[in-house]
C-alpha cells in the first residue's frame, strides 16, 4: 500500500490509460495530470505534469487523509485504484472508453466509484487548463450542462450521483466544474468528461457510460486473448505489450516513441524531447515483438502505414513521422516552467532531418520479420525496397548521426552494423522472391560492412566494439547487433563485459554511451538490451539474473519511462516509453528462444 503524497513529485506515480487516440496519465492521488485532446500529439488540454500555474488537471481524491492500492484489471488498460481512508474504503475504475462498434469519434474519460466499506467522502474538479499557454478556457452555460471550451476544444461533465457543484468560473487559474459526494458499501458514483474538437459536444447517458467501462475491460480483455506468450516475466511482458497498445495511434496504425513531450533527462534541463511521433527504430522492433506474439491486425497496420508513408515522403528515408504519416516541421517552445521547473518545454523534434544510416536496418527488418511470418509484398513495396537497398549500397560509407541523434557526425559503428542488417535481410528477401533485383552487389557491400566493422570498429585497447573508429569511447546500441546476427561470438561477448565495466550502474542498469554518467540517468533500453545480448552469446544464467532485476525496476504498475535514476530509482524523460518497453520484450522473447527449459526452470 502506498501513502499518497500531497502533489505529484515522480514521474513513477503515473499509470497510463488510452482509447486508441489519445493517452490520459493517472497519478497516485487520483488526479490526471496529463491528458491531450482530441489525438496523443495535440495541445493537452490537461497539462499540469509540465505548467503547475495553468496546465490544467482533472482530480478525484478523498477528503482527508488516505492511502493507496492500484493495479490495472487483469489483461486491460483500466485502471483501478483503491482508496482506504480512517471511515472506510472505495475503488475508482478509470477508463478511456470505447463504443460499441470500437473507437468513439469523440473522447470519453470515465471515472466509475464504488463503495466497499464504510464511508468514504470524495472531492473532484475538472479544470482545462491553457493548452501550454496557447488557449484561453472559458465555461458557456447551457441548459442542463456547464460546457467548458478551450480554443476548439468543447467539454462537459456528467455523471451518476457525482454531487456536482455549481461552476466557478473565476478560478485562480482559471474556470473549474467541482464535486463532492459520499460513498457507502455498494454504492456506485460516476463521472464522466466528454470532449470534442471544432465539432458539436454529445453528452453521453450516464448509465450508458458505466456499460461501456464494461465494454471496455471486455474488449480489452479479448485483445489479449489474442497474445501469445508463454515464459519467464510473463506478467511483465503482457503489461508491456498493452503499453504498446496503447501506443498505437489506430486512425493510422502509426505506434508514438512515447505519450508525452518534455519530461526531462536530466534536472538540469536542455535535454526535454517531443516523443509523440513515429521513428521507424521503434515501429521495426515492434513489429518484430507483434509478429511473434501472433497479433496480425496491429502488425499489417503498422507495416502498411510506414511502407506507404516512405513512399509518400520519398525518396528518403526519415528518421521520424508524424502520426498522420507527414514529414515533421520544426520545433516550438512553450512560455511554461516545464516538469519540477525543468524547461525546456517544446513540441516537434529536431531529429528530423538528420542522417541516421541505422535506420535502413529498421526499415529492412520490418520487412524480413512481416514475409518471414508468411505474408505478401505488393510489387511497389518490392521495388521500393530494391532501391533502398541500393542506397544503402551508396550511403554505408557516410558519416551519419548515429542511433542517438548526436550533433557530432562522425562514423558510428551501430551505424554500420545496421546498414549490414539492412542488405543482409535485402538479400534474404530477394532471394525468397519478395523484392525484385540482383543481390550480388548487396552480398559484396554486406561483406564490405563486414571486414570494416572488423577493422575499424572493434578496439583492442578498449576490449570492446568502440563508438567510432579511433576512440575507445562505447556505445551499448552496438548490442542490438547481437539480436541482429551481426555477432555472437566473442567480441562481442567481451563489448557486453566492457559495457558493464564502464557504463554499468548496478542492478544490470546501463548509461547509453561513455560520457553520459555526467549528464543524464540510466537508459532502459540498454539495459534490456544487455540482457538480451547475454543470452545471444550463451551467458545464459547473466541474462536470466539481469532479466529479473530489470522488471523489478518498473514502477507499482509495470510501467516505464525512458530514464531511471541509479541513485534513487525515480523515473526520467518520457512516458510509457515505447523502446523501453520493446527492450523488455525483445530480450524476454530472445531468451526464451535460445535458453533451454531447465535453465529456465524456476524463472
Amino acid at each position: 500500500m502506498t501513502l499518497a503524497s500531497p502533489s505529484h513529485s515522480d514521474l513513477r506515480d503515473y499509470a497510463p490509460i488510452g482509447d486508441g487516440r489519445t493517452i490520459a496519465l493517472v497519478g497516485l492521488r487520483g488526479q490526471i495530470d496529463w491528458l491531450p485532446l482530441p489525438n496523443l500529439d495535440s495541445p493537452p488540454v490537461f497539462a499540469r505534469i509540465l505548467d503547475d500555474a495553468t496546465g490544467g488537471c482533472i482530480e478525484l481524491e478523498p477528503v482527508g487523509e488516505y492511502a493507496v492500492r492500484r493495479r490495472y484489471i487483469a489483461r486491460t488498460n483500466v485502471l483501478q485504484t483503491t482508496f482506504t481512508t480512517p471511515t472506510g474504503r472505495a475503488r475508482v475504475t478509470d477508463a478511456l472508453v470505447t463504443g460499441v462498434a470500437g473507437r468513439l469519434p469523440w473522447a470519453e474519460l470515465a471515472r466509475r466509484v464504488e463503495g466497499v466499506e464504510g464511508s468514504v467522502e470524495f472531492q473532484w474538479a475538472v479544470q482545462p487548463g491553457s493548452r501550454l499557454q496557447t488557449a484561453a478556457p472559458w465555461i458557456e452555460q447551457h441548459e442542463g450542462a456547464a460546457v467548458l471550451r478551450v480554443g476548439g476544444i468543447s467539454l462537459a461533465v456528467v455523471g451518476s450521483e457525482h454531487g456536482p457543484e455549481n461552476a466557478d468560473p473565476d478560478g485562480v487559474t482559471g474556470p473549474v466544474l467541482r464535486g463532492r459526494f459520499t460513498t457507502a458499501a455498494d454504492s456506485r458514483h460516476l463521472i464522466v468528461i466528454v470532449a470534442t474538437d471544432g465539432e458539436p459536444l454529445h453528452l453521453p447517458v450516464p448509465q450508458n457510460v458505466d456499460r461501456s467501462v464494461d465494454r471496455t475491460i471486455d474488449g480489452w480483455r479479448a485483445w489479449s486473448r489474442e497474445f501469445s506468450y508463454e515464459g519467464p516475466w510473463q506478467d511483465a511482458v503482457q503489461r508491456s505489450a498493452l503499453a504498446l497498445k496503447l501506443l498505437v495511434y489506430s486512425p493510422t496504425g502509426a505506434i508514438a516513441a512515447a505519450a508525452t513531450t518534455s519530461l526531462p533527462e536530466n534536472p538540469r534541463g536542455g535535454k526535454n524531447w517531443d516523443y509523440r511521433f513515429a521513428w521507424v527504430r521503434d515501429l521495426a522492433y515492434t513489429a518484430h515483438a507483434l509478429v511473434r506474439f501472433g497479433l496480425r491486425e496491429e502488425t499489417h497496420a503498422a507495416i502498411s502505414w510506414l511502407l506507404r508513408t516512405i513512399r509518400e515522403n520519398g525518396p528518403d528515408l526519415h528518421v521520424l513521422y508524424s502520426l498522420r504519416g507527414e514529414i515533421t516541421s520544426g520545433v516550438d517552445e512553450f512560455d511554461v516552467d516545464g516538469w519540477k521547473g525543468i524547461g525546456p518545454v517544446v513540441s516537434g523534434n529536431p531529429a528530423r532531418d538528420q542522417l541516421q544510416l541505422g535506420v535502413y536496418g529498421d526499415l529492412f527488418a520490418i520487412c524480413r520479420t512481416y514475409v518471414d511470418a508468411g505474408n505478401i509484398l505488393d510489387v511497389a513495396t518490392g521495388r521500393m525496397l530494391a532501391d533502398m537497398a541500393d542506397r544503402t549500397c551508396d550511403l554505408w560509407r557516410n558519416p551519419d548521426s548515429g542511433m542517438w541523434e548526436l550533433p557530432e557526425i562522425r562514423h558510428y559503428v551501430s551505424s554500420k552494423m545496421g546498414c549490414w542488417q539492412a542488405l543482409n535481410d535485402a538479400a534474404w528477401l530477394a532471394e525468397r522472391g519478395s523484392i525484385p533485383g540482383n543481390a550480388d552487389r548487396w552480398l559484396a557491400e554486406r561483406e564490405r560492412i563486414r571486414q570494416w566493422v572488423a577493422e575499424f570498429g572493434w578496439s583492442d585497447d578498449a576490449g570492446s566494439y568502440v563508438m567510432y573508429p579511433g576512440s575507445t569511447d562505447l556505445d551499448t546500441s552496438v548490442l542490438l547487433h547481437a539480436e541482429s546476427g551481426f555477432d555472437r561470438g566473442e567480441r562481442m561477448s567481451a563489448t557486453i563485459d566492457a559495457l558493464t565495466a564502464a557504463l554499468g550502474a548496478g542492478d544490470g542498469l546501463l548509461y547509453r554511451y561513455t560520457g553520459m554518467a555526467d549528464k543524464e540517468h540510466t537508459f532502459v533500453a540498454s539495459a534490456f538490451w544487455r540482457a538480451g545480448a547475454l543470452a545471444c552469446v550463451g551467458r545464459h544464467d547473466e541474462a536470466l539474473a539481469a532479466m529479473d532485476a530489470l522488471v523489478g525496476a518498473a514502477n507499482d504498475v509495470g510501467i516505464y519511462a525512458e530514464m531511471i535514476s541509479a541513485d534513487d530509482g525515480a523515473f526520467w524523460g518520457n512516458l510509457p516509453q515505447a523502446l523501453s518497453h520493446l527492450a523488455l520484450v525483445s530480450a524476454a522473447l530472445t531468451i526464451r528462444q535460445l535458453v533451454s527449459d531447465e535453465e529456465l526452470d524456476g524463472f
